[in-house]
Order: structure tokens, then C-alpha cells, then sequence
């Protein structure tokens, strides 16, 4: 068995590990901005994906500057942003721990491609999802 005859830092960073496929391929929100109650009703975060990179030729703005009023190239990402579908509400209400989740209304109407998102497999399932929110509705 071979080892390293000096020592030497680690290559690369230990916050990839594990090197293996993800379970999902939808990413999380894992930091919200503050909230302002100034502010009306508002969306606070939205998913996107890196979609790849591409460069640009644009003109630069930035007075004593020796590259400006000049043409320069930059890199640029593309993200790519699935479309908005609102299917439901969540109230909150503030706790001495923090907010929690009061009560949650869910849309009358959500399409197919928004229940496949609830199920693991979608094809042997029952597709129950959202029948009982939608009796709701039809009470009212």
C-alpha cells in the first residue's frame, strides 16, 4: 500500500462530498430576506436554474475609467426560470420561537403537472392528491 512520503493540504473541498447523484434535482431555499410589514403581499424568493455561460460585448460606464465609453467582452450566466403556477396560500403567524405555518389554502383548479410533483411515482399511484381541498370548494 502506498502513502504520501510528505504531507500535503487536501484537494478539494469537503463541502462536495458525497460525490454522488442527488436524490432530487430541485434545490432548496435555504435563506429568505427580512421580512418588511411596511411592504404589501409579495413573493420572496423564486427558483432558477444555471443553464450555461455566454459572453457579451458592452459598452462600459465608469468615468476616470481607462475602458470607458469603450467596448468590452464579458462572461454572463443564463438561468433558466420554469414558469410561475400559484396553487396555494400559507398563512403564518408569529410565536415566541418564530413564525409558524397557521393555515394553508390550496388552489381550486391544479393542473396534472403540478400533483406529479407530490408523488415519488406517478404512473401506480391513485393520484388522490388535493381531492379532499377540492371538496372544499365545491361546499362554498
Amino acid at each position: 500500500m502506498s502513502h504520501r512520503k510528505f504531507e500535503a493540504p487536501r484537494h478539494g473541498s469537503k463541502g462536495f462530498l458525497p460525490k454522488k447523484r442527488s436524490r432530487t434535482y430541485r434545490g432548496r431555499v435555504k435563506a429568505f430576506p427580512k421580512d418588511d410589514p411596511s411592504k404589501p403581499v409579495h413573493m420572496t424568493c423564486f427558483m432558477g436554474y444555471k443553464a450555461g455561460m455566454t459572453h457579451i460585448v458592452r459598452e462600459m460606464d465608469r468615468p476616470g475609467s481607462k475602458t470607458n465609453k469603450k467596448e468590452v467582452v464579458e462572461a454572463v450566466t443564463i438561468i433558466e426560470t420554469p414558469p410561475v403556477v400559484c396553487v396555494g396560500v400559507v398563512g403564518y403567524i408569529e410565536t415566541p420561537r418564530g413564525l409558524r405555518a397557521l393555515k394553508t389554502v390550496w388552489a381550486e383548479h391544479i393542473g396534472e403537472e403540478c400533483k406529479r410533483r407530490f408523488y415519488k411515482n406517478w404512473s401506480q399511484s391513485k393520484k388522490k392528491a388535493f381531492t379532499k381541498s377540492s371538496t372544499k370548494w365545491a361546499d362554498d
